[in-house]
């Protein structure tokens, strides 16, 4: 891809991070009767922005270093490993979806 291509892409998920960050805050607001300024809402864009550069940096990483070109739920549940409550509830998400698939491939 071409640096303007990758440049334009980058511009359309920030854009769309910001509409739906923008569309949370909105309903936030409203049900807790505050008000915030646009600098607040992109202010805090930009901090997801990050946090998701940063985890995405440390998903191909965790991937790499297993010697894996894609990434797993074992990379994600690596990633959440100090997070006690956010682990437990990803694992039990996996386990349900392996559960739901180990099913249906029974019915088969």
């Amino acid at each position: 891809m071409a640096d303007d291509a990758v440049e334009d892409v980058r511009d359309r998920l920030k854009a769309a991070l910001w509409f739906a960050v923008g569309k949370i805050v909105d309903e936030e607001t409203l049900r807790r009767n505050r008000n915030v300024t646009p600098q607040f809402i992109g202010a805090l864009t930009e901090t997801v922005w990050t946090q998701i550069e940063n985890v995405a940096l440390d998903l191909e990483n965790f991937s790499r270093h297993a010697g894996r070109t894609t990434i797993t739920t074992d990379d994600v549940l690596l990633l959440a490993r100090r997070n006690q409550d956010l682990h437990a509830i990803i694992k039990d998400f996996v386990d349900q979806q392996k559960a739901a698939k180990g099913k249906n491939k029974s019915k088969r």
